[in-house]
């Protein structure tokens, strides 16, 4: 588990909870998971005309093959498209390695990721979270904003990492892994400086009794972000398909849920 410490000012997390925002950080193949990917566009457009509840989807992460591939999907070709149309953030996958990755292979991928799928910038998994790593990261995040105007870049640490990191991300995970750690997880105090929308947590293995605390708990520790599905983690794939309660989730998220 990650180091986790006490937030001083309480009074900021409790009452400065507003409506959520929900980031998918990556399902399947849309060739395999169809209907994940048409329940954003249905979630998009069911607004005001009795489909369901509405996603304020955050952004929605697209990996191809671990990164853009090799060459064009024709099946997430058609799938891409169809979402930036509907207005969607979409994000491309980026595997830092924890910092392992050689720095001409990442934008080389984000190159084709532009290319060919024209992303709305970049969720850069597996980030590093300490302070020797930050000045590659820092690069690594510079060099992705000279190539995309307004890059949207989302730091994938699972974990606090120095608060340095944040100078050069739209949005930092600072939580990913199983209820069981999130439900007694604390934030690091550093946090409270900055507001809900910088900060994004994902939750595997939230049983459906416990949606409105694990809610509950994003509000209070001020992220702005969240993605909760009952599916476990096994080898990563937590989220590859939709959760069993993905209506359920979908209609708590925003300012319905009290503290």
């Amino acid at each position: 588990m990650s180091y986790l410490t006490t937030p001083t000012d309480l009074t900021r997390a409790a009452t400065g909870a507003g409506p959520l925002g929900i980031g998918v950080p990556g399902f399947a193949h849309p060739l395999l998971a169809p209907t994940e990917w048409a329940e954003l566009l249905r979630c998009t457009r069911g607004a005001g005309h009795g489909r369901g509840p509405v996603a304020p989807v955050s952004w929605a992460v697209l990996n191809v093959s671990n990164g853009p591939g090799a060459r064009p999907d024709p099946h997430c070709l058609p799938a891409a498209a169809r979402l930036r149309a509907a207005g969607i953030r979409l994000i491309g996958h980026l595997d830092l390695g924890n910092g392992a990755r050689p720095f001409g292979e990442l934008i080389s991928d984000a190159h084709r990721y532009l290319e060919w799928y024209k992303v709305d910038g970049f969720w850069m998994d597996r980030c590093p979270t300490d302070r020797t790593r930050l000045p590659e990261t820092r690069r690594i995040a510079t060099t992705l904003r000279a190539l995309l105007d307004d890059a949207y870049l989302v730091f994938g640490h699972g974990t606090h990492p120095c608060p340095g990191y944040a100078e050069h991300a739209d949005q930092l995970v600072t939580f990913a892994g199983p209820w069981t750690d999130y439900r007694w997880s604390q934030v690091a105090e550093w946090t409270a400086d900055l507001p809900p929308e910088r900060f994004c947590h994902l939750v595997h293995g939230v049983p459906r009794t416990h949606l409105d605390e694990a809610l509950r708990i994003a509000r209070w520790q001020g992220a702005g972000t969240v993605y909760f599905t009952d599916h476990r983690d096994r080898g990563g794939d937590a989220w590859e398909s939709l959760p069993g309660y993905w209506d359920e989730f979908v209609s708590r998220i925003g300012p319905g849920v009290s503290e």
